[in-house]
């Protein structure tokens, strides 16, 4: 295809985005900053918190509640998107959850619930959306993996095994579908300070971890938002089945 260059403010105008997990964290501030630069943004998550999290946001932004590990829900969540927004330019697979656990102590519960939100649900999203995809002829697709994909941490078990398989399904996608106008990439970020990851990485343990980061400091959700805006803006064209690690240097040791 013929180059046509990018918009250097990283207008996202008039394009259509589906964020999972986008509740709170990582994914309301992918979706807050979408927004600001002129996304129309649906956040599905299946926490009735979503709701909220979309009037507070505001402007062309709505909730779509389900759960990412059933076919007929992600189904059903991703036909409302489609006809409300009239299609889906950009989907963020954010949503994931982790079970800490030593590996002889891990459960078959914990590893089964692992791989249902962070592996399935990322399958069966790409699939269903990207089938939209196929059909209006391109897309981008942002699936969040974590440096727990690419290094061993202690206790990660599932998660890491998880988040290795996003990696190798965004890599398999991208060869696939990069002939069809659709880009996909992964991001892969250390541990990031969410509300949720203040308070585990919070004290002694944070700061022994914060020791193993060459900038020795973990990552703010914007900054993840930052890499998520440049990869599903024009300017990321020939950016498909790359993991942007955004971890200060932890996994290059």
């Amino acid at each position: 295809m013929e180059y046509k260059g990018y918009s250097k403010d990283f207008s996202l105008t008039g394009r259509r985005v589906l964020i999972s997990g986008g509740a709170a964290g990582i994914g309301r501030a992918i979706a807050e900053l979408y927004v600001e630069k002129g996304a129309r943004v649906a956040l599905l998550d299946r926490s009735e918190g979503v709701h909220e999290t979309a009037r507070e946001i505001g402007g062309n932004t709505i909730a779509v509640q389900g759960d990412v590990t059933s076919a007929a829900d992600v189904e059903a969540c991703v036909e409302q998107v489609v006809g409300v927004l009239g299609g889906i330019d950009t989907l963020v697979n954010n949503a994931g959850i982790v079970a800490l656990a030593p590996a002889e102590e891990l459960s078959e519960a914990d590893w089964d619930a692992t791989m249902a939100v962070n592996l399935k649900g990322v399958f069966l999203l790409c699939q269903t959306v990207g089938r939209h995809m196929l059909e209006q002829g391109g897309g981008r697709i942002i699936n969040m993996a974590s440096q727990a994909a690419v290094v061993a941490l202690d206790k990660h078990l599932a998660y890491c095994a998880s988040k290795a398989a996003v990696v190798s399904i965004t890599q398999t996608l991208a060869s696939e579908w990069g002939p069809h106008n659709i880009r996909v990439n992964a991001i892969s970020p250390t541990v990031a300070l969410t509300e949720l990851g203040q308070k585990a990485w919070a004290g002694e343990v944070g700061e022994q971890m914060k020791q193993k980061i060459p900038a020795r400091r973990f990552v703010y959700p914007e900054e993840i938002a930052g890499c998520a805006l440049y990869l599903a803006s024009d300017a990321a064209d020939m950016i498909n089945g790359a993991n942007l690690v955004i971890d200060g240097g932890y996994s290059i040791q």
